[in-house]
């Protein structure tokens, strides 16, 4: 399978159907903005993407990056489309049970009543919504873990943000001994129980899923969105130019101020384009 480097960041060039075909063992995880720009500088964060088998790109302005670096990617495969498509893939398969870990209290159970509906049978096996924290409560992650070992679930799908979720997949996995595949699904499961809504179809589609997002919880996101991820445009340029240096490499992160005019004026064609 071949893999392509963005800031530092191996992505999977894989579709979905070749996705689905292939996912009989392993982890998958699904690095957009946010996560390339939180591996800059979280040590921790990078060490978990390392246990990930597939790591597919969930963000259209990835898709668009690749193609300006001229290693384009082959599909956009959001965690949010990537479960649906996944547990109908396997609707007739009884091989296939899933526990759902995430949302806020209830949310879960709904998301598997809601799927159980659909695909006609109990794929769902058990569900949980964690207490706020929880990752910090070993005592409560071990009561989790038990309960995901007795629920006789072949795989795991957990929607607790980034990148708390790929960190816990990486702490605790060994620990599941029944699961096989391990999704990080983000917003999924929200999406699934109908308690947030989508963006529309088009807004995914030309890369404003972002925008949508940031208009429906703007106190939530608006940093991530407006101040932390608005440098990935320009790390993006000077990967292009070869002047990108991972700064977890380097004994200090602080790059010099002195830029080129001509990476200057790239940066704002990509940023524009985006």
């Amino acid at each position: 399978m071949e893999e392509i480097n963005i800031l530092n960041v191996s992505i999977s060039n894989i579709s979905r159907k070749e996705l689905l075909k292939q996912l009989k063992v392993g982890v998958v995880f699904t690095p957009n903005v946010d996560h390339l720009i939180k591996m800059q500088e979280d040590k921790d964060f990078i060490e978990a993407y390392k246990v990930a088998d597939y790591r597919v790109c969930d963000s259209k302005i990835l898709l668009y990056a690749s193609k300006f670096l001229g290693i384009p990617l082959k599909e956009k495969i959001s965690g949010s489309d990537l479960f649906p498509a996944f547990y109908n893939y396997h609707r007739n398969n009884e091989d296939i049970r899933i526990f759902l870990l995430g949302a806020a209290e209830g949310v879960a159970c709904e998301a598997q009543r809601k799927i159980n509906s659909k695909v006609g049978r109990r794929i769902i096996v058990d569900s949980l919504s964690p207490s706020f924290g929880f990752e910090k409560d070993e005592k409560e992650c071990q009561r989790i873990i038990d309960r995901i070992n007795q629920s006789g679930a072949t795989v795991l799908a957990i929607g607790v943000g980034a990148p708390k979720q790929e960190k816990w997949i990486y702490k605790y996995k060994s620990r599941l001994k029944n699961v096989k595949i391990f999704l990080a699904i983000g917003a999924t499961i929200d999406f699934e129980a109908g308690n947030k809504k989508r963006s529309p179809q088009w807004m995914s589609d030309v890369g404003f899923e972002w925008l949508y997002r940031l208009l429906s919880e703007p106190k939530r996101l608006w940093k991530r969105y407006l101040l932390d991820d608005i440098q990935f445009f320009w790390l993006v340029v000077k990967q292009k130019l070869n002047l990108y240096k991972y700064p977890l490499h380097s004994p200090s992160s602080v790059e010099s101020s002195v830029e080129p005019e001509l990476s200057r004026n790239q940066a704002s064609e990509l940023s524009a384009k985006f």
